[in-house]
Parts: structure tokens; C-alpha cells; sequence
């Protein structure tokens, strides 16, 4: 309640991130040089699923959120809410919608946030000015289907492997949770996420992520 440009370093601080939010519900709110031998791949990280239609006003920027969907959950208004700082105070009008789900879009949020100048303040606004509305949605996160997500990442890690990123790893159990793979060394990344060979296999593989962990790995 989960990162740019800068996009290597931001990239993996945000993957950091989401590995001490695991525990808690990682925030849901937050996808190499030449090739990833040149580095492997942090999450899309960049900083938890159709986004619901916008109105006018946000379509033009504003910051009046989206018409929300019939029937959505208390996790969805609460990340709607949560979209509504972003846009209004924490200094992304694009900011998208949540997802149907409840859950951030992060291939929208990535690519906002690798934008010259648009990494700073991606995952919670500028100055984290939106970390209330941040915390107010990981609260009322649905529990997540470990195994699910573990299973999920997998996945994931198996077909960015499959597509050319090697040094991708594997996701692990921990306490009972799933921790996202990713980058071999997050704090010092060997894979590059703006290499084209990275972006074809994350494009290939982003089928592969549930909402739960869409934004994770």
C-alpha cells in the first residue's frame, strides 16, 4: 500500500519496500542496461484491477476521483480515497484509479512514475503528504491468500527468467508469508528495468501477477 526512475535505485527501494510491508499487507499501494546481464530486475517496484471509468474531470487532471463503481468494497473506497490525496495534495493528477479488485494499477503508476522528475513522491505523495490515506486503506486490506501469492510469483519469476531476465529470482515463504523475488541484491541492483530486454519480458509476464501482488515483484 506497492515505486521509478531514478528508476534502478527507485525501483529497488521500492521493492524493499514491499518486502517489510509482506507481513503487514505490502501495500497494494506503489513491474535492463543493454540486457539484464548488465542487471537483473527489482520489481516494478516502481514505488497492492480493471480501473474503473474515469469522469471528465479526472480525465482532464482534476482531482475529483472516477464515478466509483456499484458495490464495491470498503478496501476499494478506501484506496479511492487514497487516489484522491494523490491527485489532490500529493502531486499526481494522473494518479489512476484502484482496480475493480481494490488494488493499485501499477503498470499506470509505473509508468507515471518514470517520467523525467516524477519518481519522488510516486508511493505516497510529495512529502508523504497521503501516508493517512495510505495506512486507512492497508487497514482494511482483505487478507491475502499466501500461498496464492507465493504461487503467483512464481510464476512470475519463472517467465521473466523464460524471456531473457536470468538473474530473476524466486519469490520465498517466510513466517507464512510470501516475499517477492526479484533482483538478486535490491540494495545494489544488478538488473536494469529500463533495458529493453527487461521491459519485452515484464510486458510478456504481467499476465502472470494476481492484484494482490501486482506492484510487489
Amino acid at each position: 500500500m506497492s515505486f521509478l526512475r531514478t528508476y534502478p535505485r527507485a525501483t529497488a527501494r521500492l521493492r524493499m519496500a514491499a518486502l517489510v510491508a509482506v507481513p503487514v499487507l505490502a501495500f497494494s499501494v506503489a513491474c535492463g542496461g543493454g540486457d539484464d546481464s548488465a542487471g537483473g530486475a527489482t520489481k516494478d517496484d516502481a514505488i497492492a484491477d480493471v480501473p474503473a471509468a474515469p469522469a471528465a474531470s479526472t480525465a482532464k487532471g482534476g482531482t475529483e476521483p472516477s464515478t466509483r463503481p456499484t458495490g464495491r468494497s470498503a478496501f476499494y473506497d478506501a484506496q479511492m480515497k487514497f487516489v484522491q490525496c494523490m491527485r489532490a495534495k500529493g502531486g499526481y493528477k494522473d494518479f489512476p484509479d484502484p482496480k475493480l479488485s481494490g488494488y493499485l494499477d501499477w503498470t499506470k503508476i509505473s509508468e507515471i512514475g518514470s517520467q523525467p522528475g516524477r519518481n519522488d513522491g510516486i508511493k505516497a505523495g510529495k512529502n508523504n503528504v497521503c501516508v493517512p490515506e495510505m495506512q486507512a486503506a492497508m487497514s482494511v486490506e482483505p487478507e491475502r491468500d499466501q500461498q496464492k501469492a507465493y504461487e503467483s510469483m512464481l510464476a512470475h519469476a519463472q517467465c521473466m527468467r523464460d524471456n531473457g531476465v536470468s538473474k530473476f529470482t524466486n519469490p520465498t515463504m517466510s513466517g507464512g508469508n510470501a516475499v517477492p523475488g526479484g533482483d538478486p541484491n535490491p540494495g545494489s541492483p544488478s538488473i536494469d528495468p529500463e533495458s529493453p530486454s527487461y521491459k519485452q519480458a515484464r510486458e510478456a509476464c504481467k499476465t502472470k501477477l494476481l492484484d494482490i501482488v501486482d506492484g510487489m515483484q
